[in-house]
């Protein structure tokens, strides 16, 4: 058998599988689901209404034949990236995998099904509730990302160290102690 054949064969059982098992595997969180991650972001991070983290990684790969710099990252290797929603417990909840490694995690997960399906309210994340001892307007549920992503309503990121006067670093370096 000829390497493209085999590899359109192995290309076609890893999807068969996927399909068949991802329901399973990585089903879709209820809302209870969502609430009790939150809670474990609560309890482990002090960080309330966060009900994921947000990152990719790249997995070095050999450059595919005739693939030019698309998967060249900046990290100077060739990479697929895969980009997760995790629990507090480093559980994967989605996935997003294969990925150009010259594409930001930001464009990523843009073009991504969850990104998607978060920005367009598909993944049933509870309401917006009140923060611990806040008696103030209800806060969202987001998720919790790196300075890669862009914020959002939906997406959490740290306050950018980059340019910030002395005080503003004391204070930042301070809120992490």
């Amino acid at each position: 058998m000829g390497t493209s054949t085999i590899a359109g064969v192995v290309r076609a059982t890893c999807s068969a599988i996927w399909m068949r098992l991802k329901a399973s595997v990585l089903p879709h969180p209820t809302r209870q689901q969502w609430l009790d991650i939150a809670q474990g972001f609560l309890e482990r991070a002090q960080f309330p209404n966060c009900i994921v983290a947000l990152d990719g990684k790249h997995i070095r790969v050999k450059k595919p034949p005739n693939s030019g710099s698309q998967y060249y990252n900046y990290k100077q290797f060739f990479s697929v990236v895969l980009l997760a929603l995790a629990d507090t417990n480093y559980r994967f909840i989605i996935v997003d995998i294969g990925s150009y490694g010259s594409t930001a995690d930001a464009r990523i997960f843009r073009a991504s099904r969850m990104g998607r399906w978060l920005q367009s309210n598909q993944l049933d994340v509870p309401q917006p509730a009140n923060l611990p001892g806040s008696t103030g307007p209800p806060a969202p549920y987001v998720v919790v990302g790196d300075e890669g992503f862009a914020l959002s309503s939906q997406l959490m990121r740290p306050f950018p160290r980059r340019g910030l006067d002395a005080k503003r670093t004391i204070q930042g370096s301070a809120t992490l102690q």
